[in-house]
């Protein structure tokens, strides 16, 4: 992020970082953090993080940033405060602080290295040739199978992935030549 930074600073451009993926493994510690260099950072508050659906900004004091990010928001995004989701979220951050939440995220993260690796070692191809976060995406052109059919099978066998496009993909969005796999829901019911 620090490179980026200094891109951003470079030709005058701020730089937005959208966390939403990672936001548990930055408060694990086990990802880089982008908050020190970012001039809006933004997030949810589900998906690695474990919280309630919904989302934070993070921006840095800037006059121009606040009044673009208020009139965004509100009142068109913005709705009122539902108590239950803010107590939630209460319970999600401290959560977050506890030693037990960076050993989840660490076991995240080494579960997902070591299933891109174990995919890699049976012939498939992982985009990018690993992982150093929660998900990796696999490729499906060598063995001739689309995302959308890999999806669907997985799925009757109570196995959640995602269709996803790769690098180059010869099939359209809505059929894909690859998966994305996750390694968070499979962690949280003790996967080692």
């Amino acid at each position: 992020f620090a490179r980026c930074r200094a891109i951003a600073d470079k030709v005058g451009a701020y730089l937005f970082v959208d966390m939403a993926h990672v936001a548990g493994l930055v408060a694990a510690g086990v990802y880089p953090n982008p908050v020190p260099f970012a001039d809006v950072v933004t997030t949810t508050t589900h998906k690695t993080l474990r919280g309630p659906r919904g989302g934070l900004i993070l921006a840095r004091k800037n006059e121009e940033i606040e009044k673009k990010l208020n009139s965004a928001v509100f009142p068109g995004a913005q709705g009122g405060p539902l108590e239950h989701v803010i107590a939630a979220k209460a319970v999600c951050f401290k959560e977050a602080l506890q030693p037990e939440f960076k050993a989840y995220q660490q076991q995240v993260l080494k579960n997902a290295q070591t299933m891109a690796s174990v995919f890699i070692e049976r012939g498939f191809d992982v985009v990018s040739g690993g992982t150093q976060n929660h998900l990796f995406l696999l490729s499906l052109i060598k063995q001739d199978i689309t995302g959308k059919d890999a999806d669907a099978a997985l799925g009757r066998a109570f196995i959640t992935v995602n269709k996803n496009s790769v690098p180059n993909d010869p099939r359209s969005p809505f059929v894909t030549s690859g998966l994305r796999i996750g390694t968070p829901a499979v962690t949280t019911r003790g996967f080692k």
